[in-house]
């Protein structure tokens, strides 16, 4: 049974009252449904629907997908006005606000906090994320995230870990939690991806993780990043489509190589090392249920029971209601799942609605008013102390910089962005961005063509690919240019394993020929480890974000305006030796 007076639910005799009457009350169906958390798709309110997809699924909590802020809240208060018994409402902000609203403030990536020194910026990214989600009735927020970024080539872990260092990430998510608290001490938090992604370089929406550390490698780094969490009284974990395999065979002597599972679907590293070794009484629910890392390694039918049988009390999104509260039922009347197991899910789940009090109407729907603070100016603030404080001078070994205005105005301008993937392509809004600002900064700007962009203003044509291999004399080029600027804003997502720099079409004039021309600084907005594709860029900075404040603030470092303060972890070097140059 569950302890719910224990750590990290804490409840009184009363709350627990209300968790046993509540499951107690409840038809098989409507347990089996407490265990996920459902995506709406769909951003907008139908009350209509709203009530049928509560009364099919009886889902246990909810993310939605778009929308603004008005919509969202009037779409989560719905949801939980509708539904018989109080949702967890979750939210995916790592880097403040942005992640959950398109009005919500960016403040820092991991990666920006772990550059600078301290962790207020990952307090006022907590801080942030937690007002701006409350705004709009979310109670539960899926940060922070705590792997180790102990791989180069890993762009699904790179601006989303605070390092590789356990220390870091252990002070930097404590200040991430002590921010959401500070915002709203009724929200949960969940660290990820358990039991820890970063070591290789695949994506899990894509193909099984990996965690190739040896059991005492671990222990020392994400080990300890979650037992010092656990211990702090951490309400719950998400658990990565990650295997552990010297884990698992510790924990199952003979265990042979093609029983080796996903941490999702491995009992002896959720029952035997999370539960009982760790000593974790919180919710633990799985990563997103449609990524690689599962579906591939078992038929759904098995593997949605099997997530639960394994040790997790929630599982994230559903590919159709029906058919996966299905698979449940089957392995419940089966006996598979059994009624110990459900009941001890059933019980951390209701256990952590009350712990956060959503049987109070006045917790589960926030006053409007706070929509106000959604992309206040206090919260764009702690973006600009952000980018300030953490932007990074990775290297300069030319002695480049500063570049100022009044002695080089002129700028060739080369922007990177990632290559589009809609029809819908208008063109890259923050290369506008940072042409204004370089150009209120003093410069003359003559902005490199970019063969998407060339498309888009003069439709399909061959006279584009032409125009992109057009080279001027040399002569001419050193003439009219002062130094180039090489802003990389790629991103990527669920695609593929490794992002890297691609130019917008082949033989590019984008590409850096004009590096010993005339000085070439390039800049990431994003990625930290861009240096494997410009290595011969002789200076480089990492400035975390995109916003107009972490450009204004990029500028102001580059014409000497303000110091670099951000720190570089040998990982920007991508292990090669003429990156450093």
């Amino acid at each position: 049974m569950v302890n719910l007076s224990a750590k990290p639910f804490y409840l009184n005799d009363k709350q627990i009252k209300w968790v046993e009457e509540t499951i107690s009350g409840m038809t098989l169906d409507e347990k089996l449904g407490q265990l996920f958390v459902l995506l709406k798709a769909v951003p907008g309110v139908d009350e209509g629907q709203i009530k049928a997809s509560l009364a099919d699924g009886h889902q246990g909590g909810l993310r939605w997908q778009g929308g603004d802020k008005e919509t969202v809240y009037r779409q989560n208060t719905t949801y939980q006005r509708y539904s018989k018994i109080p949702l967890f409402i979750a939210a995916n902000c790592d880097d403040g606000g942005s992640g959950c609203l398109p009005e919500g403030t960016f403040v820092a990536t991991a990666a920006q906090c772990g550059a600078g020194e301290g962790t207020e910026n990952a307090y006022h990214v907590g801080l942030t994320a937690g007002r701006e989600a409350s705004a709009i009735g979310c109670n539960w927020m899926f940060n922070p995230i705590v792997d180790l970024y102990l791989n180069w080539r890993n762009t699904i872990v790179n601006t989303r870990s605070y390092g590789s260092d356990a220390d870091k990430v252990i002070a930097n998510a404590r200040a991430y939690i002590r921010g959401v608290k500070d915002a709203n001490p009724n929200m949960a938090c969940t660290a990820k991806h358990f039991p820890g992604d970063g070591v290789e370089e695949l994506d899990q929406h894509l193909a099984l993780g990996i965690n190739t550390l040896s059991v005492e490698e671990w222990e020392a780094s994400f080990g300890k990043v979650y037992r010092t969490l656990i211990e702090d009284g951490l309400e719950a974990v998400m658990v990565g489509h990650i295997a552990l395999p010297e884990m698992s065979r510790k924990l199952r002597p003979g265990i042979r190589d093609s029983e080796i599972m996903p941490a999702t679907l491995a009992p002896e590293l959720l029952t035997g090392l999370l539960r009982e070794d760790m000593g974790f009484n919180g919710v633990v629910i799985t990563d997103a249920s449609h990524m690689v890392g599962m579906t591939a390694m078992s038929k759904r039918h098995d593997a949605v029971p099997g997530a639960i049988i394994a040790g997790c009390d929630m599982f994230l999104f559903a590919n159709d209601v029906e058919e996966d509260i299905g698979f449940l039922r089957d392995a419940y009347q089966a006996g598979a799942l059994t009624e110990g197991r459900l009941s001890d899910a059933l019980h951390r789940i209701l256990g952590l609605k009350a712990r956060l009090h959503l049987y109070e109407e006045s917790v589960r729907t926030p006053d409007k008013a706070l929509l106000d603070r959604v992309g206040c100016a206090e919260h764009q603030g702690y973006c600009a102390q952000a980018a300030d404080t953490c932007i990074t001078l990775v290297k300069d070994t030319r002695n480049y910089l500063p570049i100022c205005p009044e002695e080089k105005r002129r700028v060739y301008l080369v922007y990177v962005g990632s290559t589009p993937t809609t029809k819908g392509y208008k063109g890259d809004p923050v290369k506008q961005v940072v042409i204004e600002e370089l150009e209120r900064a003093g410069f003359e700007v003559d902005a490199c063509p970019s063969y998407h962009d060339l498309e888009v203003e003069n439709g399909i044509s061959p006279v584009n690919f032409a125009k992109m291999l057009n080279h001027d004399k040399r002569a001419d080029f050193i003439a009219s240019h002062d130094f180039a600027l090489v802003v990389i804003n790629v991103k990527g997502y669920a695609q593929e394993n490794w992002v890297r720099v691609r130019w917008s079409c082949n033989h590019s004039c984008e590409l850096p020929w004009y590096n010993e021309e005339i000085p070439t600084i390039g800049v990431s907005l994003n990625y930290t480890n861009h240096l494997i594709d410009v290595p011969q860029l002789h200076t480089f900075i990492n400035a975390y974000g995109s916003t107009r404040a972490h450009i204004c603030a990029l500028i102001e470092k580059l014409t000497g305006g303000s110091k670099f303060k951000g720190a570089a972890e040998d990982t920007v070097f991508c292990d090669r030796w003429d990156t450093r140059l």
